[in-house]
């Protein structure tokens, strides 16, 4: 999913519309409450997820824009290509944001068949209210210069999305091309990589679940996803795949609280996308796998997104990356194994190479950073987003244990806690560097690059 917060299912307390087919896989898996999405925001988010390494170790940050020279390294081995040097067909349905010259698109990184967005779909040249953008409109921060939001399959665009309808079939279009890309490899082994544009703004649904939420247009969206999720589900049903598949679902990063009306929801959580407060990073996850995942059950162990490449290739027996990665093989998880704890901390980096916090079992130690805050300002309505504010904060140390919304400071009463959560700040600031203290870091990696005047 595309900034779905951790409130905005059935399973996680969302309200106001159903979604019965992500509830029947948590009914029928494991249902995480402490996993983390590597950065709140996309392209970083998507990078780590597909590499296992934290984003700035390889040279991400941010979000890409259209024309960026910058992508993801052909040095870096994805999901898609470990798997698929052991045989598997490998697909991507959706949006990629990991760069959009041809050298990025995901056909030159492992994935044998592409067709979605190559970047969010808010990044055209249509204003909030549907409208094409005029330059006076640049008053409300919209550019007119963007290009026309391309629909791409294999390294080819086929189309452009140019209007709030044409949004509207992200969803039906991506669901039709999963179920063709499932029934054209029932056969072997297969990795879909399933990334849906919604409920990223601007959200648009299709005819068929209009009006159908008592949450108004953010409800429909997400019972159109339930739906798609459902589809995907009964496909692999008929095609005798669904005990032998593992599913995952998740999130990229929390909720673009900004749009008020159009955005999801924390669940209490602070803060949101953009942002290294639970709000911005702590997403639902589910995985189904029959005769591995019990059925439903819960898992409260700290885990993360970076984990699914090691915890896939410990499942399929395919070979980890030659070079350093970040995720931890979480399969003994996945078991409910007792006493698994195979996570003991994650670090918070954001910006460019900011490391802003750490957390390590229910403790969350907060550093000092500059943030831009939703709080205290009242959000936007129908696609047009509210005000944020500059903020910044202090040392503080959080139990996420009694605090998950990271209300109360409690640095004073356990300053052995601090000392000791220290040792890894340093680590990571040796190994990964930290902007905010000036330090380089040791192993950081180059992203791609595009030559001088490559187009």
């Amino acid at each position: 999913m595309d900034d779905m917060g951790y409130g905005d299912l059935d399973a996680y307390g969302g309200i106001g519309y159903t979604t019965p087919n992500i509830d029947k896989l948590a009914a029928e898996g494991m249902r995480f409450t402490n996993f983390y999405a590597a950065q709140p925001i996309c392209s970083a988010s998507r990078a780590a997820i597909l590499t296992g390494c934290y984003p700035n170790r390889i040279g991400f940050s941010g979000a890409l824009g259209p024309h960026s020279r910058i992508g993801i390294s052909g040095k870096e081995v994805t999901i898609a290509g470990m798997l698929k040097k052991i045989g598997y067909a490998t697909g991507i349905i959706g949006k990629w944001h990991l760069g959009d010259a041809k050298k990025f698109l995901p056909l030159q990184h492992g994935f044998d068949y592409y067709f979605g967005l190559p970047y969010s779909n808010d990044m055209w040249p249509v204003n909030y209210d549907g409208q094409p953008i005029k330059p006076a409109d640049q008053a409300w921060g919209r550019k007119h210069t963007k290009p026309p939001l391309p629909l791409i399959e294999g390294n080819e665009v086929i189309r452009h999305i140019t209007t709030l309808k044409d949004q509207s079939m992200l969803t039906t279009w991506y669901t039709e091309k999963a179920v063709q890309f499932i029934n054209r490899h029932k056969t072997q082994p297969f990795f879909l990589y399933m990334a849906q544009s919604m409920v990223h703004v601007p959200i648009a649904v299709s005819d068929k679940f209009k009006g159908k939420s008592k949450q108004g247009l953010f409800g429909d969206v997400m019972m159109e996803i339930d739906w798609s999720v459902g589809q995907i589900m009964k496909t692999l049903k008929a095609g005798g795949l669904d005990k032998n598949t593992l599913v995952i679902f998740t999130s990229d990063n929390g909720p673009w609280l900004t749009f008020g009306n159009h955005a999801g929801s924390t669940g209490g959580l602070r803060e949101g996308k953009a942002t290294t407060w639970e709000g911005g990073q702590r997403e639902p996850a589910i995985f189904r796998w029959p005769g591995i995942v019990p059925p439903g059950t819960v898992c409260n162990q700290l885990s993360c997104t970076i984990d699914i490449l090691p915890t896939l290739a410990a499942i399929t027996g395919a070979p980890l990356p030659p070079h350093k990665i970040d995720g931890i093989n979480i399969l003994p998880l996945l078991k409910d194994e007792s006493r698994a704890s195979p996570r003991d901390h994650l670090f918070f980096y954001f910006r460019k190479n900011s490391l802003e916090a750490v957390r390590e079992g229910p403790w969350k130690l907060v550093l000092p950073h500059p943030y831009n805050s939703y709080e205290d300002e009242l959000p936007g309505r129908d696609g047009f987003p509210g005000k944020m504010h500059p903020d910044s904060t202090g040392l503080a140390l959080y139990d996420l244990r009694r605090d998950p919304g990271e209300r109360y400071d409690v640095k004073d009463q356990h300053p052995e806690i601090i000392e000791n959560m220290q040792h890894l700040v340093e680590a990571a600031r040796a190994d990964l560097g930290d902007d905010l203290t000036g330090r380089p870091g040791k192993n950081r990696r180059p992203p791609g690059h595009l030559t001088p005047g490559a187009p």
